[in-house]
């Protein structure tokens, strides 16, 4: 099976059986920590559940470790079972339209060993557009225990990146827009440009014309120019929209994909790491 489901998936599974999946709404805004909150209480698909990207899908902030570093394990296990996830359970996660957020909670389920995890196509807007209904009405969940099993095969650290840089086995790819890539604009941090030999695939450039996920042979056509025998490590501004790249890379057949959490803004907390300004 995809690791994206449709909505039309979706709502067959919830009418026919319900009780074994989990809708997960990670809506978010990177400039209103709040937004995807409120947004939820206000209308969601019936029955889901709301996790916050700053508060629930990252770990608080410290010099090291990058704007958005990984939960604790411990404290994101208790978290799913706060919303009836098991290890049994189906997760269907979805945001506003095609966002970065709902990629970061699959990878991060994913990352935990729930191999049962996947991004709904088009998202809540799919949802409406499609005629199903939209509640406000929050619904308590059945508390479950979910037992982690982390694979850190699927994560590297700044000391893996070092290592890796002019390893010709070794691609690292940054997710920004080509400005940020470039350094010519950089809203959020303190210096712009790129880790030196990172190669720019936009996360955006996973997505259709339409919106919606590329097809396979489309996501192969795009990154073809990544030998599927190397490792292929993602990174972005903070480990979120780097994850679009990873479920996208692993949608075209790839296996050998890293995700470096930190990335970018964990790269220029060290002041004595060089950025890169041109193309690669």
């Amino acid at each position: 099976m995809s690791h994206l489901v449709s909505v039309k998936w979706l709502a067959e599974r919830l009418k026919k059986n319900p009780e074994t999946a989990v809708v997960i709404d990670v809506r978010f805004s990177l400039t209103d920590a709040e937004a995807g909150k409120k947004a939820y209480e206000k209308g969601h698909i019936p029955g889901a559940m709301y996790l916050n990207l700053n508060k629930d899908l990252s770990s608080p902030v410290q010099e090291h470790g990058g704007n958005h570093p990984l939960p604790d394990v411990d404290d994101f296990s208790t978290k799913l079972g706060e919303i009836g996830v098991d290890r049994e359970t189906t997760v269907v996660i979805y945001d506003q339209h095609n966002d970065m957020f709902a990629a970061r909670l699959w990878w991060l389920l994913q990352y935990m060993g729930h191999e049962k995890a996947y991004v709904l196509d088009g998202g809540l807007d799919e949802w409406s557009k499609r005629g199903h209904v939209i509640t406000n009405k929050i619904q308590v969940p059945s508390m479950k225990q979910f037992k982690p099993s982390p694979n850190e095969d699927m994560v590297i650290d700044i000391d893996g990146v070092k290592e890796k840089i002019g390893d010709s086995t070794s691609i690292l790819i940054d997710s920004r827009a080509k400005d940020r890539y470039l350094g010519k604009t950089e809203p959020l941090y303190k210096k712009a440009g790129h880790i030196p030999g990172a190669k720019n695939f936009f996360w955006k450039d996973v997505l259709a014309a339409d919106g919606f996920w590329k097809t396979d042979d489309e996501l192969q056509t795009h990154f073809e120019k990544l030998p599927k025998e190397n490792e292929i490590i993602v990174s972005c501004g903070s480990g979120v929209s780097a994850c679009p790249n990873v479920l996208a890379l692993k949608l075209a057949g790839y296996e050998n994909v890293k995700l470096y959490p930190g990335s970018f803004s964990d790269w220029i907390s060290y002041q004595e790491n060089e950025v890169e300004t041109k193309e690669e």
